[in-house]
């Protein structure tokens, strides 16, 4: 697996990867994309199929769900606000104001090591 990484846009590295799972870890969410992960640490929303979910309210789990197997085709950062991938019409998305993380990080991008595993080695960006 040949990912350039780049240090001024992390979610680059995320482009034209498919979803792979949905984890739900106790208190946070994780994509995963054969290899890099993104962890939302703050809870995320997002609007698919034109209809907006919030995690954890009813129903979101299975929107999010829903991701497994769609392509990242876009994605924004705005600091200290959003973070957004989006899939043609779906987005999904990591609130990164202080007032949505409970604590100091909202998000976490860990990028593939040269084999292709998931590993800071191959970077980690934190929000």
């Amino acid at each position: 697996m040949n990912i350039a990484h780049d240090s001024e846009d992390p979610l680059q590295l995320l482009m034209g990867l498919e979803v792979s799972a949905v984890s739900f870890v106790r208190d946070y969410v994780e994509l995963h994309f054969d290899g890099p992960v993104l962890r939302a640490l703050s809870d995320p929303l997002g609007v698919y199929g034109g209809r907006a979910w919030r995690f954890p309210a009813p129903g979101s789990l299975e929107f999010m769900r829903c991701y497994i197997g769609k392509t990242v085709d876009g994605h924004e950062l705005v600091p200290n606000r959003t973070l957004a991938l989006h899939f043609e019409e779906h987005r999904f998305v990591v609130p990164l104001d202080s007032a949505s993380s409970g604590g100091p990080e909202s998000a976490h991008l860990v990028g593939v090591d040269e084999s292709g595993r998931t590993s800071v080695r191959g970077g980690m960006w934190i929000w």
